[in-house]
């Protein structure tokens, strides 16, 4: 038991740690340090780390170099008033009526601007559905109806933000043309692998890369059912090319991993990163960071970065990083000397409160090896890893820049 709780502790630091060296606010603070704007800014703000960025950029720049601005984040991640700006909360992964009210503000705000002026728009994941206007003819629950969809049959990020360009008037560079002529700082915390920048957010202010073609074979592909005016959208193109806006990358999956391989290094353990796009099945990469921990010698730490997919079956309650954690547990059962972790940078993990989930060698014994399978067949990780108090709980973070995925060794 005294080794156990030693492994989980160090997790636990490692956890800590390294989402602590990915909050935005100094990244945010180092980009806009020295920049100089010519008349006081519009500070526009979307996605999971909005509060977080919108108060450092804030608090960089000063009250006068600020005009007005738009926060725009997930429920509860707000954390109190920031000066003149306006802040909204909205759902997330689905969209809902705040989002729409929201970027509608955004978009008076921005259509009052002329040549000369310029908005800082700071991007962070969850943009996609906290940020929406429906296209011409296409109504929220269209898009609402296409991301449970998505997420249920378990594509990819970029999948998903492709179809979503093609049904919102804000995605895929629109809000770029809706910004002109006035120019624009994209300042963007990425949660997307490989950093491509028209996927993240789904790229409101970066020319879109995915094609109509494109669309209709991930339509096929999964089958979706769409309605006729979303159907029609599949066949809108995006912007290509944009003028006035420049970009930078403020953090991403790569800046995680060598903080929690710094941790681990710090704690006594020989790290490793072993991959920082990792884009699987949820329970297949619990079960593949199983595997290669039970042939390491501690002691060592394996750390993955990326984000994973659940292919939803059952009705219980969960998210990948719980799913990830609970099926590790089938693989390391018995390993007293073992533990394995995912977990969410930005502190939530599909629709629950956790930010993903823990599990040690002893695990599978104390709650089963037919429960586990039972949990898992049911996309229930959830509810076992209360039971056994094996949830990671972080609360929102303020950053968002992918999972992490680490097995322990002693």
């Amino acid at each position: 038991m005294e080794r156990e709780n030693r492994l989980i502790s160090d997790a636990m630091q490692i956890v800590r740690t390294s989402i602590a060296q990915v909050l935005p606010d100094e990244a945010v603070r180092r980009t806009l340090s020295g920049v100089q704007f010519s008349r006081p800014v519009t500070l526009i703000a979307l996605g999971k780390a909005a509060w977080r960025m919108a108060d450092a950029a804030y608090r960089t720049l000063g009250k006068q170099q600020i005009r007005q601005g738009v926060v725009i984040t997930k429920y509860g991640h707000c954390e109190g008033e920031i000066g003149c700006l306006e802040l909204y909360e909205a759902g997330h992964p689905v969209p809902d009526e705040n989002g729409v009210r929201a970027a509608q503000r955004v978009l008076e705000m921005v259509r009052g601007l002329g040549e000369g002026d310029e908005v800082v728009l700071l991007i962070s994941g969850g943009g996609s559905a906290l940020f929406e206007s429906p296209a011409p003819d296409v109504t929220l629950e269209d898009i609402a109806d296409a991301t449970r969809q998505l997420l249920a049959c378990g594509a990819d990020i970029t999948q998903i933000n492709c179809i979503r360009k093609r049904l919102s008037a804000v995605k895929g560079g629109r809000l770029a043309l809706e910004i002109a002529p006035a120019k624009t700082m994209a300042i963007v915390l990425s949660d997307v692998l490989g950093d491509p920048l028209d996927a993240i957010a789904s790229g409101p202010a970066y020319p879109d890369e995915t094609t109509c073609e494109k669309a209709m074979e991930i339509v096929r592909q999964y089958g979706l059912t769409l309605s006729d005016a979303a159907m029609a959208a599949m066949g809108r193109e995006t912007p290509k090319m944009l003028s006035g806006v420049k970009t930078v990358i403020a953090g991403n999956v790569q800046a995680l991993c060598a903080a929690a391989a710094r941790e681990a290094q710090r704690l006594g353990y020989s790290a490793q990163i072993v991959e920082e796009g990792l884009c699987c099945e949820a329970r297949d990469a619990g079960l593949m960071l199983a595997e290669r921990i039970r042939t390491e010698k501690g002691p060592c730490a394996l750390i993955w970065g990326g984000e994973t997919v659940v292919h939803v079956r059952g009705t219980g309650k969960g998210g990948r990083n719980q799913e990830a954690a609970l099926a590790a547990a089938l693989g390391i059962a018995g390993m007293d000397d073992v533990c394995v972790f995912a977990v969410g940078s930005d502190g939530t993990d599909g629709p629950t409160d956790a930010a993903g989930g823990i599990v040690t060698g002893a695990f599978a014994q104390r709650a089963g090896m037919e429960s586990i399978r039972a949990h898992l067949e049911n996309n229930d990780a959830y509810t076992l890893l209360s039971a056994m108090d094996a949830l990671i709980m972080t609360g929102p973070t303020g950053t968002n820049v992918n999972d992490l995925y680490v097995a322990l060794k002693r």
